[in-house]
């Protein structure tokens, strides 16, 4: 399927992400009392970071991703669970049917939507009093190795933005009008990661990629260079786990 954002070229390196927190995981499914064998819509689901953690719950997932690469990957990484389904799909027309689930989460991918419109989609495919929910991993940036690679990005990219996926979530949510009162969920989580693998993990930032002009594989050297330059063969990445819920109305 054909998006505005293509991540072909990014779905190896999408397998480097760290997972969710599990603190927050676990508080956002108290939250919406989601049980085992409850059903679950994961949006743009990329490699199945999020859709592992809602199979392992016994969640009765259905994972819907448009790039033909990420969901390969996802499909490979979940092939032993029986409760997850895979489908073509983005947030705006997931092609699920009406009030089928019980709780709707986007993993590091509503900021790639047109919102007000995932929402309305959310909204028709939730069952009633079911539950949104949107979330991110972000870098810790007060880590000294990511204050560097700051550096890296800001020097590289003029007027670099991290756009909607470090913006609170709560007006989007309250403008649709199709929900209740917004809660907020956090968790840390440390990623030891193999630095390598660390690395690799950068060529999958589409959002520096889109910024870059040309200068992505530049900054990806830089990025090498820089973790090369600790000699360490593991590194320890600190991330905070951000997610934004609501019940529909």
């Amino acid at each position: 399927m054909n998006t505005e954002w293509d991540y072909t070229e990014l779905a190896a390196a999408y397998l480097k992400r760290p997972d969710y927190a599990q603190t927050a995981i676990d508080k956002m499914l108290e939250t919406a009392q989601i049980r085992k064998g409850d059903f679950v819509c994961d949006v743009g689901a990329g490699a199945a970071h999020l859709t592992l953690k809602l199979a392992e719950y016994g969640l009765r997932v259905c994972a819907v991703e448009p790039n033909d690469a990420m969901r390969a990957n996802g499909i490979r990484r979940t092939v032993q669970y029986g409760n997850v389904e895979w489908f073509e799909g983005v947030g705006e027309q997931t092609g699920m049917e009406d009030n089928q689930f019980d709780l709707v989460t986007f993993g590091s991918s509503f900021n790639v939507c047109d919102r007000q419109k995932a929402l309305v989609e959310t909204k028709r495919i939730l069952k009633s009093n079911g539950w949104f929910a949107c979330m991110w991993n972000h870098r810790n940036l007060d880590d000294p190795l990511q204050k560097e690679i700051e550096y890296i990005l800001k020097k590289e990219i003029e007027d670099y933005s991290y756009g909607t996926r470090r913006e609170g979530q709560e007006e989007t949510i309250n403008q649709s009008g199709l929900f209740g009162k917004v809660i907020y969920i956090e968790g840390m989580v440390t990623h030891e990661i193999l630095a390598e693998d660390f690395i690799e993990g950068w060529k999958s930032h589409g959002t520096v990629q889109r910024q870059s002009g040309g200068k992505f594989d530049q900054i990806n050297v830089q990025i090498r260079k820089l973790v090369e330059a600790r000699g360490q063969e593991y590194i320890k990445v600190p991330y905070t786990t951000r997610i934004w819920m609501a019940q529909l109305k």
